[in-house]
């Protein structure tokens, strides 16, 4: 198919830019709805081509589209604006803009702004689509006010009100996701200098909606001299979240250095959790490495299993202790443990769900995928290797609607 032929009959107008704002695509559509030339558009930066009016000290095109530009950069998604007032510049003679006169044409545009995604999540492009919609608001014709052209005038009002509105809502849920984002930052631990193991640790916060929900982890050396790893996940969204996380993370970090195993732990975990709003339901899974007896002790609470990359090449599912989530009994249930023996050289992976679970697809396809990929890309170093799942799971660019945090322990 010849998709340049494809974007140049369009219909509606189009226009294409880099993450630097500079256009590199425009169709005939474009060109006829601004009554320009191609040659006077291409390679320019959209606000050099397209400046405010300067004789109308109430213009807000630039800095309104500016505004939903950056926000399709930032988060990877579609941008509708509300009706915009954007005057033009008038062509001169020969086809060109009168810069020297500096004369505007009034237009008003319904604009919406689409990312073009590369591989890694990340904006490659961004598509400026729009419609002219100035005879719409200015009343189609030259009569005598009517009651509908005052309703036009009122709803290009509405319309500017409803944008400012917006406006002022997203700095407020930009403030609130910063401070949930900080906070959770703050409680998950970085990594204690001097562990036996190389390791690496990824958090990666979901896009869309404040989304900052309650996944940890946690890897440290206990006395002993064997490490303690750990990931969980509390259910919900927001500050609540974040501070619940910090309590149940805090809780079973103190649990393993006094109990004996991962399934006591994670014992003594359930029954804190049963006291905190909002802990039921969590999930975790705590992983105890015996460097000195070559084993991993593990149990999972309702957790996705962790994953051993053996030595000897295949892929092991630590699934033969797990157990429903915390809270989910109304008794007290010891908890199963089991003790998997490795062969030094091997990679064990925990992770949460953000990492496999995709809307309307079997978890264990998302479960399979990691495996695949950790058998795929097994002799890189753990930090490369954690970049490297990311990438395959689709979570390196963030687009994913639920948190991921990742550990990758070389064994």
């Amino acid at each position: 198919m010849d998709y340049e032929a494809l974007f140049e009959a369009t219909p509606s107008p189009n226009l294409v830019l880099g993450p630097d704002l500079v256009i590199v695509a425009v169709n005939r559509a474009y060109l006829k709805a601004t009554r320009t030339r191609r040659g006077d558009l291409l390679g320019r930066h959209i606000f050099d081509a397209f400046p405010d009016n300067p004789a109308d000290p109430q213009a807000t095109g630039t800095r309104n589209l500016g505004a939903s530009l950056e926000r399709v950069l930032a988060t990877g998604e579609r941008d509708s604006m509300a009706l915009q007032k954007y005057d033009i510049p008038v062509p001169g003679e020969e086809g060109g803009v009168r810069r020297g006169e500096g004369r505007f044409e009034e237009r008003y545009w319904s604009p919406i702004n689409i990312p073009v995604l590369g591989p890694d999540g990340s904006v490659q492009m961004i598509i400026h689509r729009v419609e002219d919609v100035t005879d719409f608001v200015q009343g189609r014709a030259q009569v005598p006010f009517t009651h509908t052209e005052a309703m036009d005038a009122d709803l290009y009002t509405r319309a500017q009100e409803l944008q400012e509105l917006n406006e002022r809502l997203r700095e407020a849920h930009a403030r609130e996701r910063a401070t949930a984002l900080a906070l959770q930052q703050a409680m998950l631990p970085a990594l204690v200098p001097g562990l036996h193991l190389r390791v690496a640790v990824r958090y990666r916060p979901a896009v869309g909606s404040l989304n900052v929900c309650g996944d940890w982890y946690e890897v440290f050396e206990l006395p002993d001299g064997r490490i303690a790893a750990a990931v969980g996940d509390v259910v919900g969204q927001g500050l609540e979240a974040a501070c619940v996380m910090g309590q149940l993370r805090s809780a079973l970090s103190a649990a393993i250095r006094v109990v004996e195993g991962p399934a006591k732990a994670l014992e003594a975990l359930g029954l804190y959790a049963g006291s905190i709003e909002g802990a039921l339901a969590a999930t975790a899974v705590q992983a105890v490495i015996d460097r000195s007896k070559r084993t991993i002790a593990y149990s999972c609470a309702g957790h996705p299993p962790p994953l051993l990359l053996r030595a000897e090449g295949d892929v092991v599912q630590l699934d033969q202790a797990t157990d429903p989530p915390l809270g989910a009994r109304l008794k007290h249930v010891e908890r199963p443990e089991a003790v998997l023996p490795y062969t030094p050289g091997g990679i064990l992976v925990l992770y949460t769900d953000g990492l496999i679970e995709r809307r309307g697809e079997d978890i264990d396809a998302g479960i399979g995928r990691l495996a695949e990929s950790l058998s795929r890309n097994g002799k890189l170093a753990p930090e490369a290797l954690a970049d490297v799942l990311l990438t395959d799971l689709g979570v390196m660019g963030g687009t994913v609607a639920d948190d991921t945090a990742l550990v990758v322990i070389a064994l």
